[in-house]
This record gives structure tokens, sequence and C-alpha cells, in this order.
């Protein structure tokens, strides 16, 4: 079995540890939640972080548990208080290590909830489980579980895909979408090694995490990443000289799916609409994996989330812009039939 953690070099041990219970765990962000901690700055916290199924999807992933899964929102481990961190100032959170517990899922919700980029062709929900723990060519990959699933080795970059401090507005706030303090931002690229800072509008900052990935694609077409438990470690500090309007982030990367420059089989989506262009790109990508690689078009909406890259290529060409959807041949064991080139 692979090391599940992965760590920048030499990561400190944590001074305080918050376990993902029910005491500890919460649906909104409200700067009206008390602390499960209060921390000096410049603290690591060692945070276990519950699935985005709040466990309701977990080994083996049926299409049956995923109808029955009940949400509030986004599973959220915190919030953790800094100690003299006020509005105005800006929370610097160093990400430390991650570390999954070998499996992950990916799915298409049941239709009824219109999620993802193309409901409209994915009526139907699809789940599909990962093996965490596996290897290819000695890197760590994620796999599919099911003996029909199609041969896939997608590299594994562990990071939150929600993190954030509390609005300073009263009240609720859904954990769905991604503020100005953060939250639901999945950036694939806030991996181990990154920095993050985030505006404080709240006493304390009030700092939550959850909804972790093993990897997942620029986009998350499917609506979920590889979607995992998993514990992380971060450092919390407050800046008081370094205002920001908005997340702000210091990263290493990797900034393609596998990590590496390598060939790609890219498809475009071009229309005088940004959102239009989009779906026509991951479409095509979809389209692509059916006609060409073999797939059912549910496990290629599932690819796409977890390993092809959109990218805008153009926005100055009026009246039609251009969208990329980036696939890495190396995670594909068929290769194109027509183009001569293996893609392992």
């Amino acid at each position: 079995m692979q090391d599940r953690r992965f760590a920048v070099p030499d990561a400190p041990d944590p001074d305080y540890e918050l376990s993902d219970d029910e005491s500890t765990v919460h649906y909104t962000w409200d700067r009206g939640h008390d602390p499960a901690l209060t921390v000096e700055p410049g603290s690591v916290v060692r945070f276990d972080c519950r699935d985005a199924y709040d466990g309701q999807v977990s080994p083996p992933a049926t299409v049956e548990k995923l109808r029955a899964v009940e949400s509030d929102g986004h599973p959220m481990t915190g919030p953790v208080a800094v100690a003299g961190a006020e509005p105005g100032d800006t929370l610097r959170v160093d990400l430390l290590a991650f570390e999954h517990e070998g499996w992950g899922v990916t799915a298409v919700p049941p239709g009824e909830r219109e999620g993802g980029l193309l409901p409209e062709e994915f009526p139907e929900p699809h789940v599909r489980e990962w093996d965490l723990d596996a290897t290819r060519d000695g890197r760590p990959v994620a796999t599919f579980v099911d003996d029909d699933a199609p041969d896939v080795a997608v590299p594994i970059h562990p990071f939150p895909g929600n993190l954030g401090v509390a609005p300073g507005a009263d009240g609720s706030h859904s954990t769905m979408p991604p503020r100005a303090v953060g939250g639901n931002m999945d950036v694939k690229h806030l991996t181990a090694g990154s920095t993050l800072y985030l505006p404080v509008e709240a006493p304390g900052g009030l700092f939550s995490i959850g909804d972790c990935h093993a990897a997942q694609g620029d986009g998350e077409v499917c609506i979920t990443g590889i979607e995992a438990p998993m514990s992380v470690t971060a450092r919390l500090d407050v800046v008081r000289d370094r205002p920001v309007a908005g997340p702000e982030f210091a990263t290493d990367g990797p900034f393609t799916p596998t990590g590496r420059d390598e060939r790609m089989y890219a498809t475009t989506g071009i229309a005088p609409d940004l959102m239009d262009a989009t779906k026509a790109a991951v479409s095509n990508v979809i389209t692509h994996l059916h006609e060409r690689r073999g797939f059912s078009r549910e496990d290629a909406y599932v690819l796409c989330s977890a390993a092809v890259d959109l990218k805008i290529s153009e926005v100055v060409d009026a009246p039609n812009w251009t969208v990329t959807a980036y696939l890495p041949e190396s995670v594909l064991a068929v290769s194109d039939p027509g183009s001569g080139t293996d893609a392992r």
C-alpha cells in the first residue's frame, strides 16, 4: 500500500487536533458559530474532515446510496478562532499535510438536483468508487474499483475543496457558493506547501475546512472531484500589513492533472457566451472518450471531472470566445486508434 500522507518536508507536528465529531462539524457559514477551538497566531492544527457526502456514500459506493443522501450543506470541521484576528486583518493559512483513508468517490448527482455542468445530458445518477492506494510507474494514483469500469490512473494531489472564514454578515450562509472570504472554491492547486490568504470579516476569523478531494480537473464538471475523507494539517496566522479583497494564494501546483507537461488531447468550445463554450468543450471531450476510447458517456463525464482541465483560451476575438478542455493521455489505458500515439 502506498503512503497515504502528502506533506511538505519536515512538516511540524500539530499543536492541536480537531476531530470530526458532532461538536466540531457544522453545515453553514455563520459568524454566530461558537469556536470549536481558539488558538494563538502561528498555531498548527490538524483537522479531521468528513467527505462531501458526510459518510453516506461510503464503500461500496452505489447509486442507491447516492439517491438516499440527505444533506444540509458540506460538513465543515471548525470553526477555529485565531486570537487577535479582527475585521480588516488577513488570515494566513499554510497547508502543510494531507492524509487520505484509501478510498474516494466521484458521482453524477440525480438530475433533479440540477448539479454539474451538463445536467440535461446526464439526468440519471452515476457513481464510481476509487482505490487511492494504487500506484502507476511509482506514482500514487486513483483507479476505479469496479471490474466493469475503464482502466484509468489519475495521479493523486490532495486539496480541500471548501475552506474559509466566516462572512461578516449576520445569519447562516450556504456552504455551496464561494465568497470573498473563501468557501467552496474548489481550487485544486491548494495542495501541501500552498499558502492561502483570506480577508477576516468576523472577530477571530472563524476558520473551517472540509470537502477534501484526492484529485480534480479544473472545472469539476460533474459537480464532484474524487471526494474523500481526509485529515488536513494547517498553520493559522494573522497578517496585519497585507490586506486582501478576496482569497489569494501562493502555490507550486501541480498545474496539470498529472503534474507534468505531457501529451494531451484537447477539444474546444467556441461560442459568444463563455458558459456555452465551456459546455461545448466538455461535451466534445465526452464524445471523444465515448466514440474513440470506449468509455460509457457516464464514465467519460466522471473522468472529465477528475482529470480534465478547462482553460479559457481567448476572450478578445468577439463575437466568439474559446474554451479548451485538456485530457492527459497518460491517465488512459486505451489510446486513440487514429492518432498513432500510445496513451501510456
